[in-house]
Order: structure tokens, then sequence, then C-alpha cells
């Protein structure tokens, strides 16, 4: 008996199979996306070799683990406190909601609520990119209190995503206005335009700003936008369709500098 545990668990949103030692230490891992099994002991190869056995599929690349890249470097080097990768979708309305709840009796949905629920549902959509080349940052916080709700990098670039719930409207957009039922039309555009304005400075690249709603009884557009591109929650997937503008080491170094909460203090 080789005395090996085999654990599972996620780290950076990848699964991996860690081989242990009894007293827990670890002395291999194996990353299915990567097809890769990492040694950091050589000299239990074979055990390592036995104790995934059950647990390998297909052809996979054994020895130590890679170097790691800048971005990687950068990324580990990181305060966890200036981290934004671990917030969750509606991170900073989850915040105010427990800051202050409101009364416990209205007789309106508190707004911030909807908000969130669009948030919610556009940021999970937007998680399940992440083994596709993508990564989804959330609540990114903006100098003077503001912040955008999703920041997508991949392939196909960079977008800044401003979520609106849109449940059961009709949603018209004339730009820069969109008009929500019978409510009165506001110039929400230049706001999703400014945010992916302020991220392309913070990070200098360039940032293409999206609108996503969520849930429109039906939604009009006319004429489309020049610059900004319109999409429903379902349609959020489809952006993963895009690519040939970004390598992935690019992605990487891209995701490695926004992620970090100080780079956001020159957004201004």
């Amino acid at each position: 008996m080789s005395g090996l545990r085999v654990v599972p668990a996620r780290r950076h949103g990848r699964e991996r199979l860690y081989v242990c030692l009894t007293d827990g230490r670890n002395i291999a891992w194996y990353d299915r996306e990567a097809a890769r099994i990492n040694l950091l002991s050589e000299d239990r190869r074979q055990d390592v070799l036995d104790a995934l056995g059950p647990f390998v599929t297909g052809s996979v690349t054994v020895g130590p683990p890679p170097v790691p890249t800048p971005a990687e470097l950068a990324r580990l080097a990181l305060h966890p406190d200036d981290d934004l990768a671990p917030n969750r979708p509606g991170e900073a309305l989850l915040a105010a909601l427990d800051r202050d709840p409101g009364p416990a009796h209205r007789l309106r949905t508190d707004p911030r609520q909807r908000a969130l629920a669009a948030e919610r549902a556009v940021g999970e959509a937007l998680d399940l990119l992440e083994g596709a080349g993508w990564h989804a940052l959330h609540s990114v916080p903006l100098p003077g209190g503001d912040r955008i709700p999703h920041l997508l990098i991949g392939p196909g670039g960079l977008f800044a995503l401003h979520s609106l719930y849109a449940r059961r409207r009709r949603v018209t957009v004339a730009d820069p206005l969109v008009r929500l039922g019978r409510r009165s039309a506001s110039p929400l555009l230049r706001r999703v335009r400014a945010d992916a304005h302020r991220a392309a400075h913070a990070l200098t690249a360039e940032v293409r700003p999206v609108l996503v709603l969520l849930a429109p009884a039906a939604l009009a557009v006319a004429p489309p936008p020049r610059d900004v591109r319109v999409l429903t929650d379902t349609e959020v997937a489809g952006l993963a369709g895009t690519g040939g503008v970004l390598k992935p080491a690019d992605v990487e170094a891209l995701h490695a500098a926004a992620r970090d909460r100080t780079v956001w203090s020159a957004a201004g």
C-alpha cells in the first residue's frame, strides 16, 4: 500500500485531484482540463500514477509543475483584501442590503433587490464561460463609489457589462435612451459607455460596452447603437463565440491586472 490519498478540490475555477501523504502534504495533482499530472516528488512517481489510475481519462502529461507565468506570479503576490476575483455577482448590492435592509414591510419591492436579481442572473451566465478561456469579475469598484457590475475578459477581448432588470416589460432602446415599459426613458447607454471607458483607462486596453436585459417581454432597438451591444440574459453565452482578439497569455495578464483592486484607482 502506498498510503496516498486522492482529494478532489477546485482551485482558481479549475477542478483538480490532489494526491496527499498521510500527514496531509500534497505531492502531486491531476489537472483534468490540462490533461497533466504535476509531480512535486519524482521518487513517488509510480505511487502517484497508481493512486490516480482510476481517475485518469485519456492520455496525460506527467512531470514537474510548469514555471509560473508573470500573470500567475502577480496573482500570487496580490493581497487577499485587494483581490476582486472572489466577488460574487451582485457583491456590492449584497453588502448594501446587509448594511441597510430597509423597512421590513414595503408596498413595493426594493429596487436593489431587482438589481441584485439581474446581476446574479447575468453573473452566473458569465461564470459558466470560465471553462472556455474566459474570466469574469463582478462588482468592480471605481473611484467615487461607482462600480462596473461585470467585467468579462477572454479570447474575444474585454467587455464591461451593465445588467438591467426588465422582467415582463417591453424595453425600447433609442440611443442613448432606454425605456422600461411606460416609465420615462433614461440615458442609460451613456453610463454603460462611461463604465467601459473608465475600464479601458485603468487597464490600458480596449473595453467594449454591453447592456444585458433580464427577461424582457419584448425588445426594440432602433437604430442599433454604434458601439454598445444590447443583449438579453439568454444571449450572454454567445459572447464566448467571439475570438481572435487576445492570446491566452494576454487574457491571463489582463485578468491578473483587473482583479487587483488598486488598479481601479486609476479609473477616474
